[in-house]
């Protein structure tokens, strides 16, 4: 695996470790757990294109990177509704005007957790704790 993809990985896991940790506090946060849940997705999908040499460019529409990565890893097709819904969770819930409710929370975490464990088995990383 290149250094550059093994610190897109670090930083999915960062993500994946805030989001995680946020839903399980007695007051989360729901905007944050979609946030970073959003993030964790976005970076295991650049980990995929830059370990294989797939220009991208600086965007966060998850459908788009799935396009990208369909080819190289194509189970991911399976998650293709969820990941046009989490999309939204990347921009517009920083704002005051959308929010985040649990269902999203547990939606958008469990998401990751299924994307994330996909591209965890691709990379053949160890699977980790959490969630």
């Amino acid at each position: 695996m290149k250094k550059i993809t093994q610190e897109w990985i670090e930083k999915a896991e960062g993500d994946w470790k805030v989001a995680t940790r946020e839903f399980n506090y007695d007051e989360p946060v729901y905007d944050i757990v979609c946030f970073h849940a959003h993030q964790c997705v976005e970076k295991y999908r650049k980990a995929i294109l830059i370990e294989n040499e797939i220009h991208f460019e600086k965007i966060h529409d998850l459908e788009i990177l799935l396009n990208q990565c369909k080819e190289i890893l194509p189970e991911l097709l399976i998650q293709k509704e969820a990941l046009i819904w989490l999309t939204q969770y990347c921009v517009r819930v920083r704002y005051p005007g959308f929010e985040a409710m649990e269902d999203d929370a547990k939606k958008a975490v469990k998401t990751a957790k299924e994307i994330r464990e996909m591209i965890r088995n691709y990379f053949n990383l160890e699977p980790t704790q959490g969630m």
